[in-house]
């Protein structure tokens, strides 16, 4: 009978919660009606902690038993490892070491926040800042023409942005989410000192002023994608999916073109804007007006065309496809508001009452779904108290529920099945529960939300830390061009990757999944782009949630 610890295997905060849990199978569990002890131990062998498991009880994706241990009164930074064992006393399974340090949670975000520098597009990656993955400036993208289907001459300047994912393509729809998302962590960041845990690079500076960088660096890449009427173009892309072959040799095997132009991209474009204004007005006020201006502009545009589809030719890039727009506009005009705009002459406050109707808050939000950056927005905003209170209200509704959830899962999840990019639907239900926080302080939600976290480093059914160069269990061979081209052993480090799909929609590349049960559906391997490809929209959410554990 194989018995299994999970863990963040990264480690845990000398005064946060640090919880673990014991599997087996279910159907072959010999301990029916025991209690699991487990004792915790220093690198030297001496016995800190120990304490009885509580039953979790039976997990429904994983066809496992679970139990949970406890450990948050031990607060002494050090390294450690757990032992567990049955009424007997006989070894039932031990962990790796970990540490307890209040350093762990600022080197992964870091960590994290360095994989952005690391997927950008058309400059040069120095060696002082990239280390032995610095690479040359490759898809400047500066000149490039439109999709026949738009039926445009001439060419167009679309210079800079990230890389999406594992691909090179960039993508308003996705970029703007991302970009809404590490905004919210800048509104809430300080100007803590950068802290690397890796020996290949360093960045100097504050996070704060590091993340401002890396967030204008994508949106400059924005304000080039606005057209001259104030619609913004849909994304940049090869006209053929690329092997994994470098940046550079992907030039010198084929064009780039843009694509389309959008209600969706515009008012991503608007929302994302808008609230990139309040972050900069104070450290560079005139690139925070003409961000408004921008944003003004975009919102216009998609109030004279509220229902133009997304460009269907996926061909050499992912789709986004979305034709639901009530969202995008909810966002849009909230982040305006918050600004003290009017825009297109209508009362942004009538618009935005009959939104909240239309657009109740998910769990979290991802790049179809923008409603929550709505809620959020008016949440944030001081101008009009009713619309604060009724948004607060509403998102502590939501993370009520999601601890509620949480609550009823063997491993501390809020989300009820495995989809596409499972981690940063994790992380941005962490990201809920921390921003409501912040206006209902309470330890369950904090706590909660580090719990989340604690399943992205390590506690989840396949033992795997998520995080690319984080831990020792970390991906090796994520679904990503330029680490599978780079000439490099190790992956570009920071890099979420999807994790459990239990749609499996790679099944035709044969990977070799752990076990048939949805809570199994991950492997490190380059062809699991289903499971192990990386994107900066999940990226993005992590790092923010990381903010609020520093």
């Amino acid at each position: 009978m194989e018995f299994s610890i999970r863990y963040n295997h990264v480690g845990y905060a000398p005064k946060g919660p640090k919880v673990f849990l014991l599997a087996c199978d279910v159907a072959d569990n010999p301990l029916k009606g025991m209690q699991p002890w487990f004792e915790v131990y220093t690198e030297r062998g001496e016995r800190v902690f120990g304490a009885s498991m509580a039953e979790k009880g039976a997990c429904s994706y994983t066809d496992e038993f679970v139990w949970e241990g406890d450990f948050s009164l031990l607060d002494t930074p050090g390294k450690y490892h757990i032992c567990v064992m049955d009424a007997k006393g006989n070894i039932l399974a031990e962990s790796k070491f970990f540490e307890v340090s209040d350093r762990l949670a600022l080197e992964q975000l870091s960590l994290t926040l360095k994989s952005f520098y690391f997927q950008r597009c058309g400059v040069e990656l120095t060696p002082d800042r990239a280390g032995k993955w610095s690479r040359p400036a490759a898809h400047l993208d500066d000149c490039i023409e439109f999709h026949p289907s738009m039926a445009r001459g001439g060419t167009w300047n679309a210079h800079g942005g990230w890389y999406d994912a594992g691909d090179y393509g960039k993508y308003i729809v996705n970029g703007g989410v991302s970009l809404a998302t590490l905004l919210l962590a800048a509104e809430f960041a300080d100007d803590r000192p950068m802290v690397s845990s890796n020996a290949d690079f360093f960045d100097v500076g504050s996070f704060r002023s590091n993340l401002l960088e890396e967030i204008r660096f994508e949106l400059e890449f924005f304000l080039r994608m606005q057209d001259e009427d104030g619609g913004v173009f849909f994304k940049v892309s090869p006209v053929r999916w690329d092997g994994f072959v470098s940046p550079s040799q992907s030039d010198a095997l084929q064009k780039r073109q843009i694509l389309g132009k959008s209600t969706t991209s515009t008012l991503n474009f608007a929302g994302a804007l808008a609230q990139a204004h309040r972050v900069f007005a104070k450290v560079y006020p005139a690139f925070a007006q003409k961000c408004l201006d921008a944003a003004l502009r975009a919102y216009r545009w998609a109030i004279e065309n509220p229902e133009v589809t997304y460009p269907h030719n996926t061909e050499g890039s992912g789709g986004y496809g979305d034709e639901r727009y009530d969202d995008e506009f909810f966002w849009a005009r909230a982040a305006l508001f918050r600004e003290g705009q009017k825009a297109a002459d209508a009362d942004l406050k009538d618009l935005l009452l009959r939104d909240m109707e239309k657009c109740p808050p998910d769990l979290g939000m991802s790049w179809r779904d923008t409603q929550n950056l709505g809620w959020i927005a008016l949440a944030l905003q001081s101008q009009d108290m009713d619309l604060q209170v009724r948004a607060r209200n509403t998102l502590k509704g939501v993370a009520d529920e999601i601890v509620k959830l949480a609550g009823e899962d063997p491993y501390g999840l809020s989300i009820r099945k495995f989809v596409w990019g499972s981690n940063g639907e994790i992380a941005n239900h962490a990201l809920t529960l921390f921003l409501v926080d912040e206006w209902f302080p309470s330890a369950t939600y904090a706590d909660c939300a580090k719990r989340m976290i604690d399943f992205v480093y390590g506690k989840n059914p396949v033992n795997r830390c998520f995080v690319t160069g984080a831990a020792w269990s970390s991906p090796k061979f994520p679904h990503h061009r330029i680490c599978h081209s780079d000439g490099i052993e190790a992956p570009i480090p920071g890099l979420v990757v999807g994790g459990i799909n239990a749609d499996r929609q790679d099944m035709h590349r044969f990977p070799h999944y752990p076990g048939p049960q949805p809570g199994f559906s991950y492997t490190d391997e380059r062809c699991s782009f289903a499971s192990n490809e990386t994107a900066i929209n999940w990226n993005a959410p992590l790092v923010a949630a990381l903010s609020f554990c520093c």
